[in-house]
């Protein structure tokens, strides 16, 4: 069992930075990290990813270049997003699942069984 705990949302304008935080509350260099994205009406979408152990990193194409997911610590995955449009404005939300899942399959939502409450991200044009 494992809680995530996600932090750093806020509103920008377009072109601007945010840096998204998600602790966990044990260890999770064995778990793949994912941050996941969800508009209002819209199905929620993998963002980017970490996967356990080697800690290979995936992204969806439309943040490729612009986002970077990386492990600060033992317990602890930021999402640095830069270059910011309107079109990223949406809750984010944190996930963790067991073991090392990598390709486009580490961005799939039900790959995953721990998510955290989530926060918000509003870009401004």
């Amino acid at each position: 069992q494992v809680h995530l705990v996600e932090s750093g949302g806020g509103s920008v304008q377009a072109g601007g930075s945010l840096r998204l935080s998600c602790v966990a509350t044990r260890y999770i260099y064995t778990s793949t990290i994912a941050w996941f994205r969800q508009a209002p009406g819209k199905e929620r979408e993998g963002v980017a990813s970490i996967a356990a152990f080697a800690g290979r990193t995936d992204y969806a194409d439309s943040v490729k270049g612009r986002f970077t997911i990386s492990r600060d610590n033992v317990n602890t995955v930021t999402l640095e997003m830069n270059n910011l449009k309107v079109e990223d404005t949406a809750m984010y939300y944190c996930a963790a699942a067991d073991g090392q899942i990598l390709g486009s399959l580490s961005l799939r939502v039900e790959k995953y069984n721990y998510w955290g409450q989530g926060t918000q991200v509003t870009v401004s044009s």
